[in-house]
């Protein structure tokens, strides 16, 4: 459980240090090569999945550490702290909810000790399409049955991130046409796609991005896939995806509060040792207060985390506080971006000191993998009781 009112416990101290020592091994210099070729982080997911990681949320008995949310969480924190990017890697717990809430059995013996090994890696999420960005429900693509058995998928995704990094796909598709009067969260399959045997069924086109998180657009071409590729039952995969996506929120709510972090802790730091005029630019206020706020919202807004996730790991609902975690924490961490840039002047547009990467890094978070508006729209309609607004 967190500890928010007396600190980290024993083991999430220790959980912390080991992220940050491994992450220390990846200095500035690594991440500046990468960006500048949009080159994927292999020997740091490597690293990570070494020291057993991104198998956090994996239960002991299939060969991962079995921790809650909320410590899972806290690795990603810190590998954003440290200034790495977590953006490399975190599909593998934002999504791995998913296979263990409603995988079968079998599915989890298959996959997750070889996720936890390091043999397999499940990066890449489809559900995304240029014509249903937030209105998931409006997706095209479709899954339909074969009929000497399985699926035939068909249709195009956007956004898929990892992906020609990532042994598997989790893939949302339509299976079914809406009946008149039908919910429409209905008619939503979830998918376990092995890309080790897609072949040329799925065509990947990159998309050059502001951050380098080796994005692509699919284009999904008769796509087989075996009966039991299905994740839980047919028709309700959209109500699986939605289950993960209060984890989601609480883990892109941490990596926001370990960015801020780091722009306040390298920005005042600069402001210390800058002299301008005879005097550290740190002592003017002009320079102070910027960071002082921007300081106290992501104080605020990790302990919004901590209680989300706290809810979280003792199974009770808690879709009003991810979802405000994960909005105040995005605010505050690009409110302490903004200060480190401005605290840096000239200097903070240079590569070398990393500021204008993590300040792009950053900024992705206001806009994804939920906009900030659409969680507007949920606490007006879900917490205050006002009509639905879209």
């Amino acid at each position: 459980m967190p500890q928010m009112a007396i600190g980290l416990t024993s083991d999430q101290e220790a959980i912390r240090d080991g992220v940050a020592e491994l992450c220390r091994q990846f200095p500035g210099q690594y991440w500046r090569d990468l960006d500048r070729e949009q080159a994927y982080p292999e020997e740091f997911v490597a690293a990570l999945t070494e020291g057993g990681w991104l198998a956090a949320l994996i239960p002991e008995e299939y060969g991962g550490m079995g921790l809650g949310l909320a410590d899972a969480a806290l690795i990603l924190q810190e590998i954003n702290r440290q200034g790495c990017n977590s953006g490399a890697c975190h599909a593998q717990m934002y999504i791995m909810g998913t296979i263990l809430r409603h995988g079968s059995e079998e599915q989890k013996r298959r996959y997750l000790p070889a996720i936890a090994a390091g043999e397999l890696r499940l990066q890449a999420f489809g559900v995304t399409e240029p014509d249903a960005g937030s209105n998931t429900l409006a997706l095209r693509t479709r899954a339909d049955r074969r009929p000497d058995g399985g699926w035939l998928v068909n249709g195009q995704k956007i956004w898929t991130s990892r992906f020609a990094h990532s042994d598997l796909m989790l893939l949302l598709a339509r299976t079914s046409t809406l009946a008149p009067g039908e919910r429409r969260t209905g008619g939503l399959s979830t998918f376990l796609v092995d890309l080790r045997q897609a072949g040329d069924s799925i065509d990947a086109r990159p998309i050059r991005t502001l951050m380098n998180h080796a994005t692509v657009e699919l284009f999904i071409k008769d796509l087989a896939l075996a009966e039991d590729a299905l994740v839980g039952e047919e028709g309700k995969g959209f109500s699986y995806i939605l289950d993960g996506m209060n984890a989601e929120r609480i883990l892109i709510a941490a990596e926001c509060v370990g960015d801020g972090h780091w722009f306040i802790e390298r920005a005042s730091a600069y402001a210390r040792e800058r002299i301008v005029f005879e005097r550290p630019i740190g002592q003017n206020q002009g320079v102070q207060f910027p960071l002082a706020r921007a300081h106290a919202a992501v104080a605020a807004a990790d302990l919004m985390r901590w209680r989300a996730a706290e809810l979280f790991d003792a199974g009770l609902p808690c879709g009003p506080e991810a979802n405000m975690a994960k909005l105040l924490a995005s605010e505050a961490s690009w409110e302490a971006a903004n200060a480190c840039l401005n605290t840096h002047g000239g200097f903070g547009f240079a590569e070398e000191y990393d500021v204008e990467r993590k300040f792009r890094e950053n900024r992705l978070y206001i806009a994804a993998p939920i906009h900030n508006n659409l969680i507007l729209a949920y606490i007006g309609q879900h917490v205050l009781g006002m009509p639905k607004s879209y």
